[in-house]
């Protein structure tokens, strides 16, 4: 089959692979239909790559048809469309029945200290073969799928995969009032469909982020953008009140805007010996935390501050004394998708469509594109928002083509 590779920092190429088999009884295969470029794979792309092998499969954001199932899944037929949760979990652990499906004790990489594995990303989430290719396999089958309708197109359902229950998670961690004001911190993506969700709840949502499109998507939703400037968390205090936002998320993440300084520590690691580079990325203080400082400025005292954007270091500096004196909450974590999609899913059907999920995509394209659009998206160049990737392999009846 043909999948999207990592090869080395900004490499990527689609490459010719041995197609996915069924390893346990309960796994499934999956011929893919649409698979999304997440911001966090950007990640990869430019940081990550000590714990990265040439060759890895990348891509978490899948959904297809179920083309062959293991001998011990129930719950899945050949035909049936599915979309794939990002992080891969059990649903009977002790943190799976608790909702903390990205805590699952069956799945966690032990040998990291992380938690679930996860499709697609790195040896820190156990480095599963991802879902840009033309086929991928699913362990733990009948848990870790969302089965899905025929009726609607693929971009009403493939965001369930990750950024639609990211933003659903980060909203909730924010703790927003009933009627009260939320900042979202950059608008890609996942800060998208936060913001969104805030207006979708009657909150007043305000954005920052430095893109002008971004900002103009935004707007079309009910959202009050404002440009990265060196005056806006003076900007967002004088709208509300003087006090700041009740709830702010943080959709950016370690590769913020600003901090020179980490990001030339983080390209210098980068070229270190990949054992060096591990315990480097392990334990330094490794990211761009201009977000959080600003998301901590603006969010009102006794306010909270929801990180849904990836952080890595281990030795990051935060201000404790404002936090401490501002009485603020701090909320993070990877999402715990199925926690969250029976709430979303009737809005992702609701033919007015109230969450604008048919709004978000801005490139199309097939699978063998997938390594200039990478570089297009990393750049925000071309209006990009969201790209979307259609592996197009053949469907047979029975199984593969």
């Amino acid at each position: 089959m043909k999948a999207l590779t990592w090869q080395g920092k900004r490499n990527v190429s689609v490459e010719t692979v041995p197609d996915p088999v069924i390893q346990h009884p309960t796994d499934a295969i999956i011929r893919v239909t649409s698979t999304a470029i997440c911001g966090s794979d950007l990640h990869l792309y430019e940081v990550f790559g000590p714990f990265l092998d040439a060759g890895d499969i990348l891509g978490h954001e899948p959904m297809g048809v179920v083309v062959e199932v293991g001998s011990a899944v129930t719950s899945l037929a050949v035909g049936d469309r599915v979309v794939v949760p990002f992080n891969i979990s059990c649903g009977e652990c002790f943190m799976c029945r608790r909702g903390l499906q990205s805590q699952c004790e069956t799945t966690q990489v032990t040998e990291y200290g992380s938690g679930a594995s996860l499709f697609g990303y790195t040896k820190l989430y156990g480095q599963v073969p991802g879902g840009q290719a033309e086929y991928l396999r699913i362990p733990l089958a009948d848990y870790n799928h969302v089965r899905v309708g025929d009726e609607l197109p693929d971009d009403r359902y493939l965001f369930l995969s990750d950024i639609l229950p990211t933003a659903w998670q980060g909203v909730q961690y924010a703790e927003v009032p009933q009627g009260g004001t939320m900042v979202v911190m950059g608008l890609g993506p996942v800060g998208q469909f936060a913001a969104r969700i805030g207006v979708q709840r009657g909150y007043r949502v305000l954005a920052v982020e430095p893109e002008a499109d971004r900002r103009a998507m935004a707007e079309r939703h009910g959202v009050l953008a404002y440009d990265l400037t060196d005056d806006v968390v003076d900007q967002l205090r004088d709208v509300t009140e003087g006090r700041g936002a009740d709830g702010v998320v943080d959709a950016v993440g370690l590769e913020a805007h600003g901090n020179p300084g980490v990001k030339f520590a983080q390209n210098a690691i980068g070229l270190l010996p990949d054992g060096i580079a591990q315990k480097l990325m392990d334990t330094a203080g490794m990211d761009r935390l201009a977000s959080v400082y600003a998301s901590i400025d603006v969010v009102r005292r006794g306010g909270t501050v929801s990180l849904s954007g990836v952080y890595a270091g281990d030795a990051d500096v935060l201000p404790m004394k404002t936090m401490f004196d501002k009485q603020l909450s701090l909320r993070m974590g990877q999402c715990n998708v199925k926690n969250w999609v029976e709430d979303i899913l009737p809005l992702v059907e609701d033919p007015a469509d109230p969450l604008g999920v048919m709004d978000l995509v801005t490139h199309h394209a097939p699978l063998e594109d997938a390594p200039a659009l990478y570089e297009t998206f990393q750049k925000k160049e071309d209006g990009c928002i969201k790209v979307v990737l259609r592996p197009g392999a053949p469907v047979v009846a029975g199984g593969r083509a």
